[in-house]
């Protein structure tokens, strides 16, 4: 497929209500979504901006942020940005309301099959699907070290209870002599064609070795085999060479931009 039609599919099944999955709070306002997540975290999500212009786009800014910090809900809360969007203002509007904007990825869509390959790990290195809390925790702390901040007892917590709540998510490590040396997740996203590969990290001195491919191709094997056609990831530079090679499309930029409320 070409990158019209995924871009397309992912406009169309990704957005809105797959966002808004799992959220404990849900209001409209005109063409926006605004949810509220356990963690306290909040998101805005929306298919389009219905042709709006630069000011109402402002209006729409200023009230989402009046609406959160009434209910006292969220603390962390993003709004996350699409390259393709015809959304006028849109960046200046949340910049001077307080958003600060993090580092641009890319949208990669792509066929399932074309991921789900067998691709092996080096030798010394297993792959696992894990669920236990032990290991859910090992997981969390090899990402901590690879991109930085901390997670959150709330993020662990959250995984944690949406292992045991539904069947979506699916948590995949590697490990070499006992201990996580690369990690990935699976979102199997209801009512749809697609799966989402999210959390794709590897410990520095492991990379290079065709972990992280082996990471993504036995997820991709997983949403084969649950019906999914599509697969869906946003990535850093370092990883898009290795999606685009598996045969995922660039059909978008992404840009999330966050406030502390």
């Amino acid at each position: 497929m070409t990158q019209a039609p995924l871009l397309a599919d992912y406009d169309r099944q990704l957005r809105t209500d797959a966002e808004m999955a799992g959220a404990t709070a849900l209001t409209r306002l005109g063409p926006l979504h605004l949810g509220t997540f356990d963690g306290a975290r909040g998101h805005v999500s929306y298919r389009d901006l219905d042709g709006a212009d630069a000011e109402q786009v402002r209006a729409w800014v200023g009230e989402t942020l009046a609406h959160y910090r009434r209910h006292g809900v969220v603390r962390d809360l993003e709004w996350k940005t699409r390259g393709h969007d015809h959304a006028p203002g849109l960046h200046e509007a949340l910049v001077s309301h307080g958003f600060e904007p993090g580092e641009p990825e890319s949208v990669m869509v792509g066929e399932t099959r074309r991921l789900a390959v067998d691709a092996e790990p080096p030798a010394g290195v297993a792959l696992r699907r894990v669920s236990d809390e032990e290991d859910v925790r090992a997981m969390c702390a090899m990402q901590d070290e690879v991109f930085g901040p901390e997670v959150s007892g709330d993020t662990v917590e959250g995984l944690l209870r949406r292992l045991r709540e539904a069947d979506t998510t699916e948590l995949w490590v590697a490990e070499a002599a006992g201990a996580v040396v690369a990690a990935g997740r699976l979102e199997v996203v209801e009512h749809s064609a697609f799966a989402g590969l999210w959390g794709g990290a590897t410990l520095p001195g492991w990379r290079g070795r065709g972990i992280y491919r082996a990471l993504t191709a036995v997820r991709s094997r997983s949403a084969l085999a649950r019906g999914r056609t599509l697969l869906h990831s946003d990535c850093t530079e370092d990883s898009r060479p290795i999606l685009e090679r598996s045969g995922m499309v660039r059909v978008s930029t992404t840009t999330p931009y966050r406030i502390r409320l």
